[in-house]
């Protein structure tokens, strides 16, 4: 076992402190060295505490930015932004738009007059007939004896008449002489005066057997286009026929007329009081895009009809070329006029609240003005105004159901006056 002397370890162990003692520097060195420290120090605090404020000032500035133009955005956002319209004058002419129904300005169905049977025909359907032209000759063998019949009573009354009236001549001459008495006279002359009757009943029959003879030849009433034919050769006709009956109409023929048509409307009560024998008006059809068939307002009913609350007027055109048929739809354009035009809105610009029609104006101080205001003519896209409203309004165009009176607004950049296009729509006219 190996041991140590304690006195040994205190002299090793005060050595090194010896070796410590020769190595410090002297005093005024050490000094030095910790002013150095402290200056390094306290550069090294200055430079955190900028950064730090650097860092902060970089982190502050942007978000202050940021909650200024927040609260600007908001401040904008608050303020209703419009597009407003200016009010402008309403056309003074109106086109009415109204279907209407194309009819020939005379029509006729033809029915045999006499009874027999059908001997020949001469106009189809589509042919163009005048008037007087032969349609149809009817054979009638019953009628024509009859009238043969009617003639020889007609003769038997004039042979019978003669013999009366000479007779009775011839006892007026003798009574003058007193050769016969009065009474017999007198029953001669009566004799002769019933023989005249006789005789004038026989021609009457004879006339009216005539006139049934002549209605062998069925003749066109007027200029017109055969439209239907239900004869044919051998066809056993009566007089008269039976029309209204469906099953056996008895028409031979039906003609209409059709170098000049009637077209039938229904305008409006609103629209009725414009519409007077003057009134410009045109028809379009769909086979003919593009094209206008001048025409005339010949007359009206003058009273409104109590059901559908509209005036039937006839409208007249000349249809020459016979570019029109009877019984075609067409549109009737009428051009209604006024005197006093107001002015108009697009519709988008109308509120509809409950105590009625409404438009918002700015003021002169940006604040919303709801006025209140009576609708006159409709455009479709655009509506009359008649009271309520100034030419010199900003009126608020699709305002909003929320809108309220004394509201701000602001007015969006590049707001347009008055749109062009939905003035486009119902002529451009101002």
């Amino acid at each position: 076992m190996n041991t140590r002397n304690p006195s040994e370890d205190r002299d090793a162990s005060q050595q090194p402190a010896k070796h410590a003692e020769s190595a410090q520097p002297p005093a005024s060195s050490s000094s030095s060295t910790s002013v150095r420290g402290a200056r390094k120090r306290h550069v090294l605090v200055l430079g955190i505490g900028c950064l730090a404020i650097a860092l902060l000032a970089a982190g502050i500035v942007p978000r202050l930015d940021a909650r200024k133009a927040q609260a600007a955005q908001v401040a904008v956002q608050r303020e209703l932004v419009v597009s407003t319209v200016a009010p402008k004058p309403a056309p003074a002419t109106q086109d009415l738009l109204l279907p209407g129904s194309v009819m020939p300005w005379a029509d006729a169905s033809i029915y045999a007059r006499t009874s027999g049977y059908v001997q020949q025909w001469y106009a189809d359907i589509g042919a163009h007939v005048k008037t007087g032209q032969t349609l149809a000759r009817i054979d009638t063998p019953e009628l024509d004896a009859q009238l043969k019949q009617a003639q020889a009573d007609e003769a038997t009354a004039q042979a019978n008449y003669r013999f009366a009236s000479s007779t009775a001549q011839r006892w007026r001459t003798m009574l003058q002489t007193q050769s016969v008495a009065q009474q017999d006279a007198d029953a001669k002359t009566s004799d002769a005066a019933a023989k005249l009757a006789t005789l004038q009943a026989a021609q009457a029959n004879v006339a009216r057997l005539e006139e049934l003879v002549a209605y062998q030849s069925v003749t066109a009433p007027f200029d017109g286009v055969v439209t239907v034919r239900n004869v044919q050769v051998g066809a056993l006709v009566t007089a008269g026929g039976t029309p209204g009956l469906a099953s056996m109409p008895g028409e031979l023929f039906h003609i209409e007329q059709t170098n000049r048509l009637r077209v039938y409307v229904d305008v409006p009560q609103d629209d009725a009081s414009s519409v007077t024998p003057g009134t410009a008006v045109w028809l379009t059809t769909q086979q003919y895009p593009g094209r206008r068939f001048p025409a005339a307002v010949a007359r009206s009913a003058n009273a409104i009809d109590p059901v559908s609350r509209t005036l039937h007027v006839e409208v007249d055109v000349d249809n020459g070329d016979g570019a029109l048929m009877p019984g075609a739809y067409a549109q009737v354009h009428l051009a209604l006029s006024t005197a006093t035009p107001s002015l108009e809105v697009p519709v988008s610009a109308l509120l509809f609240r409950p105590d009625g029609v409404t438009i918002a104006v700015m003021d002169a101080h940006d604040k919303v003005q709801l006025h209140q205001v009576s609708i006159g003519r409709d455009f479709g896209t655009y509506v009359e105004i008649a009271t309520g409203l100034a030419s010199t309004d900003r009126v608020i165009n699709n305002p909003g159901d929320a809108i309220a009176n004394g509201q701000s607004v602001r007015v969006a950049t590049g707001s347009a006056g008055t749109p062009d296009v939905a003035r486009a729509a119902h002529g451009g006219k101002a």
